[in-house]
């Protein structure tokens, strides 16, 4: 089978929102999620808004950068508690962290899907983390599997099996359960 693979960089910062699974557990900043892949594939056709809960372009993905940078956020909960005769809502801070220098790979079937995606930038999960494509590639299956240099990276196998584990609860689709299984080509953290 032939992909056509479209690389994107950015120098900035990509944070990743929470998944329905605390991170300790699951450590997800490292791989995307089925649902964020699906928000993905909105952003660059446009035409799949209305189209139920799936993945229908991204074949496949692979995710590599060269380190984490952990960051403080300030949260409030959606809830008010009634405290002392007052409404309140009580605040807590979070520590997330930052991919730097993120290298995103993105599989295509065909040529004008990977092209459609190539003319585009990405916000990855929040506005200000972008990342540009650099350049469409055209690859056997195989190299993609096997060529470390090139495909480096995590990638999270949309399937359960036995290897698989819980990655969140999808919320269009009834809250089901999501899993997968990681998979770890060369070496994803890159050095300089």
């Amino acid at each position: 089978m032939e992909y056509y693979v479209v690389k994107y960089t950015g120098p900035f910062g990509f944070i990743k929102p929470w998944t329905a699974v605390r991170d300790g557990e699951t450590f997800s900043q490292q791989f995307l999620t089925p649902s964020i892949i699906a928000g993905m594939e909105r952003k660059l056709f446009p035409e799949l808004l209305n189209e139920p809960f799936g993945h229908y372009k991204i074949l496949r993905h692979r995710l590599s950068y060269s380190q984490m940078s952990a960051q403080q956020e300030q949260i409030q909960p959606r809830g008010w508690n009634y405290l002392k005769k007052s409404w309140r809502r009580p605040r807590a801070v979070l520590m997330r962290s930052v991919l730097l220098y993120p290298t995103l790979h993105l599989a295509f079937a065909n040529q004008e899907d990977a092209e459609c995606a190539a003319a585009q930038h990405l916000c990855l999960c929040r506005n200000e983390d972008m990342v540009f494509p650099r350049e469409i590639m055209r690859v056997m299956k195989e190299e993609f599997d096997t060529e470390e240099d090139r495909f480096a990276g995590y990638e999270l196998i949309f399937e359960k099996k036995e290897e698989s584990f819980l990655v969140g609860y999808n919320r269009f689709d009834e809250r089901k359960a999501m899993y997968g299984w990681l998979k770890v080509l060369g070496t994803p953290v890159k050095t300089f």
